[in-house]
């Protein structure tokens, strides 16, 4: 293994945009400071007189949700695919060093927003901003692939022999069968 070089982000991040970063797309496309007054308002948070640590950027926590709801993840998956994603990172304006929201914090946060009743407002704004840009907003689908060791078959000498004569069908179901569905999709 190579000693890391000082571009090599940089490089890698050159590369994601040249195989066409949906979320550098939506960085170039819509401006999500213009939700900043209206995440402020709903949230209410404390002006921080009281001490504790302070809350994690109001649109900083909308983007997430927008990644989250894009490719319909888990709070938990969020939490490490934030971490483990240059692209999602980048969007987030987030280095290799800086903290990462957990699972909990992204509940709090669409939680304290849904309470508020303005998460759908929010997105509906979103969407009509991406519509307006020509973009048609759908949302789509990381899977989680895990490999599990199938169980060994043990077949009798009968059933071995009605395998060889063709008496029985013969073959594998595919693996990845139903992994992928038509309401599946990207956003562009």
């Amino acid at each position: 293994m190579m000693q890391p070089g000082f571009f090599d982000v940089e490089d890698r991040l050159a590369r994601l945009s040249g195989l066409g970063d949906q979320l550098e797309a939506f960085s170039r496309t819509v401006d999500f400071e213009v939700f900043r007054p209206d995440l402020e308002k709903a949230l209410a948070y404390a002006d921080g007189s009281k001490g504790g640590r302070p809350p994690f950027d109001p649109v900083l926590m909308f983007k997430i949700l927008v990644i989250q709801t894009l490719n319909n993840l888990s709070d938990e998956r969020t939490e490490y695919l934030i971490n483990d994603r240059l692209s999602f990172m980048r969007f987030l304006g987030l280095g290799l060093s800086d903290r990462v929201p957990d699972a909990k914090t992204v509940w709090l946060f669409r939680e304290r927003l849904t309470q508020a009743g303005a998460v759908d407002g929010l997105f509906n704004r979103f969407d009509a901003t991406l519509r307006n840009a020509g973009y048609l907003p759908m949302s789509g689908q990381i899977l989680d692939a895990t490999l599990v060791a199938a169980p060994r078959q043990r077949n009798t000498n009968a059933e071995k022999a009605d395998l060889r004569e063709g008496r029985i069908p013969q073959g594998n179901p595919p693996i990845f069968s139903g992994a992928l569905n038509e309401n599946s999709g990207s956003c562009f």
